[in-house]
């Protein structure tokens, strides 16, 4: 499957080959093979065109019936199909029209042009010549504001629509568009029509290399290997499958990095491909460069008003692309990532996307892509809508329609399904598993405690959904739980006697528990933490090689003694600067139990080097104050009222009130979004980082989850927020329609 790119065969651009004369001889074919195809592959209704065509593809049907007839008239054979096809083009031409019809590229310009040739050629079409009329005024008032346009975009546009140019084409410039295999656009089309006003012997042989591979017709888009390919891995890594595809997707990307450093036409040439090639590669930890990507969309995107170019597809893939911004200097690309928000929203709302049913998906896609940005798109999730949205027949349209079982796999699909439930199977046992835990460790008789077992858990499975992470989802719902609880307790819950009878206890760890601990609370609190501490630390041992015991107690005073201090900074009405606050802030909340006990359980063995390495400590502080930022913003009205300590207060404070709320949300946002940012470079840095990618993304993982759950407001704390997400990823299976 990755070896081979599998396209579909094109009426349209076969019939335009067919008409290309042999340089010996202009009576005649140079590719009779492609006439015969012509003459020997009409549909039953007399039509040319994809089988089991999609009923809003008639205007695609209509071109390539035309370009076939077109061709037999010029060489003056199949009388017989001739007929037929006039009488379906006679029969559906009132789809030419139809704006609900799906429009292929250029079709405004190119039928009409073609009916004109129909009419140069004698053909006798039996149709209102009102109508006749109107798209012919509709393609030259096209034209003529398309040819006043100084644009590099339009006059690529216009080059890409060469056949429906004609005569008046300029074919000297439209030939400065010609690549290096010889094509224009790597449109057998438009190569072909180049063919019919001048010699070229590069375009000549790129047809011939193409009947080489096909034999006696040709797809209308050739190659098409680095974007099939890459089409393969986004799609499996969306599926949630792409673990069983790594050697393969690795070659890929291998690959094309090759391609991308030789600045291959196929990728530099066409924007969609760059803007896949570029996330792929960026996120994978290929050093990409942006500016390729906002360069093409400087020269042929961003000023557009009409065009090819303009295709919703193009522009949610260079959204998507625009979403990793990695560098502090990319605002080109910070840029195209506002430009393009605004498009797709308006595309959106207009209802342009709706009311196309052939589209249903992309529409689907964009609105997904909006709600749920790169930095808030969990794993599982995004896996279950996919799925659910996944386009089998996955026809996609240039001039005229094709497939390609590159680009919709069933056999893809259902292994996703049966993946996903398999997961889901497992996690439901966890999840009664946890429950039990939960019961044993009495931890449901802290009332004052939010029970958020299922919240804890739905994160655990959303980020690490594999069965062989099992010990890992265990570890992070588990400690999740628990800092939960604690927080509850330092906030809430104990008294100050009670707070440092906890921490003594942990640090002085071999204790009598019935003995030393204050209170009931403090004693259902501390076992919980020894116990699990315990458990962890045997687990791990098992996967590392090593006691990790001492660094885990470790990070659970690191966390009591920050949730201290913050506590009595409330008690004695202390109001620490900004900078103190946040020093202490990022331990406090809470992520060091929860990711860095999870890091023993991905797979990599973690030295006491790596554990205690700038790089390590570096990325707990990034992604630990991208989450606090993000608490105190969606927090700061509720913890005002509770007189707790809040970032959003503290810098009003600081500036002696001489700036308002929502400013300073604005600038934290921007922190937030430096923060993670940098987070993100740094979890996809290559060149001196000690720690294995897979553990780095664990920290990344859970920027994603905080990304997610504080995006409109505190959706931890809430009660209805995520319930929907959790259903998803844990108890509803999936059962395709």
């Amino acid at each position: 499957m990755f070896d081979k790119v599998d396209l579909s065969v094109s009426s349209y651009d076969t019939a335009w080959v067919a008409m290309v004369p042999s340089p010996n001889s202009h009576q005649d074919p140079c590719f009779p093979e492609c006439l015969n195809w012509v003459l020997d592959n009409q549909l039953h209704d007399g039509s040319w065109g994809l089988s089991h065509r999609h009923p809003l593809l008639i205007k695609d049907t209509l071109s390539s019936t035309l370009a076939c007839i077109l061709a037999l008239k010029k060489w003056g054979v199949g009388e017989e199909q001739l007929h037929k096809g006039l009488d379906f083009i006679e029969s559906n031409f009132h789809a030419a029209n139809d704006e609900n019809q799906q429009t292929p590229i250029g079709f405004n310009i190119l039928f009409p042009s073609m009916l004109k040739y129909a009419k140069d050629y004698n053909l006798n079409l039996r149709i209102r010549q009102a109508e006749l009329v109107s798209m012919l005024h509709k393609r030259d008032s096209e034209l003529k504001i398309d040819l006043g346009r100084n644009s590099e975009e339009f006059r690529t546009y216009l080059a890409y629509l060469s056949e429906g140019i004609g005569n008046l084409q300029r074919w000297e410039t439209v030939m400065k568009y010609q690549r290096k295999n010889g094509s224009l656009f790597n449109s057998p089309s438009t190569t072909a029509a180049a063919l019919l006003h001048l010699p070229n012997s590069s375009c000549l042989n790129y047809l011939h290399s193409i009947l080489k591979k096909y034999g006696n017709a040709v797809p209308t888009v050739y190659p098409l290997d680095i974007y099939a390919r890459l089409c393969m891995v986004d799609s499996l890594e969306r599926l949630g499958i792409d673990k069983y595809f790594k050697e393969e997707i690795r070659s890929v990307l291998d690959e094309t990095y090759r391609f991308w450093l030789q600045e291959e036409e196929d990728i530099f040439l066409d924007i969609t491909t760059c803007a896949m090639a570029f996330r792929l590669l960026r996120l994978t930890g290929y050093d990409v460069s942006s500016e390729p990507l906002t360069q093409l969309f400087e020269d042929h995107f961003s000023d557009s008003t009409g065009g090819y170019l303009k295709n919703t597809g193009v522009a949610l893939e260079l959204y998507k692309a625009s979403q990793i911004i990695i560098h502090p200097n990319e605002s080109a690309l910070e840029k195209q990532k506002s430009w393009l928000t605004h498009l797709l929203k308006e595309q959106l709302s207009n209802g342009v996307m709706q009311a196309d049913r052939f589209n249903r998906v992309i529409s689907q896609e964009v609105d997904d892509a909006l709600k749920f940005p790169f930095c808030a798109n969990l794993d599982r999730l995004e896996n279950r809508r996919y799925i659910e949205h996944y386009n089998v027949d996955c026809t996609r349209i240039l001039k005229t329609s094709y497939r390609s079982k590159n680009l919709g796999n069933e056999d893809f699909l259902n292994l996703a399904v049966e993946d996903f439930n398999l997961c889901q199977s497992i996690h439901q046992e966890e999840l009664k598993q946890l429950e039990r835990w939960v019961v044993e460790n009495r931890l449901d008789k802290l009332k004052f405690a939010r029970q958020k077992l299922h919240y804890c858990y739905f994160s655990a499975a959303a980020a690490l959904f594999s069965p062989e992470l099992s010990e890992a989802r265990i570890t992070w719902a588990k400690n999740s739980l628990l800092t939960t609880v604690v927080d509850d307790f330092f906030d809430i819950g104990g008294s100050k006697d009670e707070l440092l009878n906890l921490m003594q206890l942990l640090e002085k760890w071999e204790v009598n528990v019935g003995f030393d601990c204050c209170s009931e609370h403090v004693d259902i609190i501390f076992s919980a933490l020894r116990n699990t501490i315990i458990v962890v630390g045997e687990k791990a041992y098992r996967w590392q090689t090593r006691n990790v015991t001492n660094h885990l107690i470790e990070i659970w005073l690191d966390l009591l003694k920050s949730m201290f201090l913050e506590a009595e900074w409330v008690r004695s009405k202390s109001v620490p600067t900004l900078d103190e606050y946040m020093t202490n802030g990022y331990v406090s909340f809470a992520l060091g139990p929860i990711v860095l006990s999870t890091l023993y359980f991905i797979g990599p063995k973690l030295s006491e080097d790596i554990v205690g390495s700038c790089e390590y400590n570096k990325l707990f502080k990034l992604m630990s104050s991208c989450g606090r930022l993000l608490n105190d913003i969606q927090g700061f009205e509720r913890e005002a009222k509770e007189g707790k300590l809040n970032a959003v207060m503290l810098r009003i404070i600081e500036r002696n009130g001489a700036t308002t709320e929502e400013d300073v949300i604005g600038e934290l946002k921007v922190e937030i979004e430096d923060t993670r940012r940098e987070l993100l470079r740094s979890v996809l840095q290559r060149n001196g980082s000690v720690i294995p990618r897979d553990c780095k993304d664990l920290f990344w993982k859970m920027s994603k989850v905080l990304h997610l759950f504080y995006m409109k407001n505190d959706g931890f704390s809430s009660q209805h927020e995520m319930v929907g997400a959790v259903r998803s990823v844990i108890q509803e299976p999936i059962i395709l329609k």
